[in-house]
C-alpha cells in the first residue's frame, strides 16, 4: 500500500489535522503488516476500501472516530482490532496510542 497516497486520499475525503492522518497511516500499515485484515475477510485492504469503510460511519464523527468506529465493527464480527483502535493524539508532540 502507498501510505503517502493514503494519506493524500484521506485528507481529501475527510480532511483531519497530519498528526491525526500521520498516526491513523501508522495504525493501518500495523494493521497491513498484521495480515488479520485479509485473513479474516479474504481480500488485502486497498486505499479505496479504507476510504469506504470510513464513509459508512456514523454521521458527524471525525477521522479518528471513524477509525475507532470501523475497528470495533471489525472486533464485533471477528475479534482481536481492539488493538488497532486509536486512543489519544497529541499534535503538539506527535505522540499516539
Amino acid at each position: 500500500m502507498d501510505y503517502e497516497q493514503l494519506d493524500r486520499a484521506l485528507n481529501d475525503r475527510f480532511g483531519g489535522t497530519a498528526p491525526e492522518r500521520k498516526v491513523l497511516c501508522r495504525e493501518i500499515r500495523d494493521l497491513v503488516d498484521a495480515g488479520i485484515a485479509a485473513d479474516d475477510r479474504g481480500v488485502e485492504l486497498t486505499v479505496e476500501e479504507i476510504l469506504t469503510h470510513l464513509s459508512d460511519a456514523p454521521e458527524g464523527t471525525d477521522l479518528i472516530e471513524k477509525w475507532n468506529w470501523w475497528m470495533g465493527a471489525l472486533d464485533i464480527a471477528y475479534g482481536g482490532y481492539e488493538r488497532f483502535t486509536i486512543q489519544f493524539v497529541s499534535e503538539e508532540n506527535d505522540i499516539y496510542r
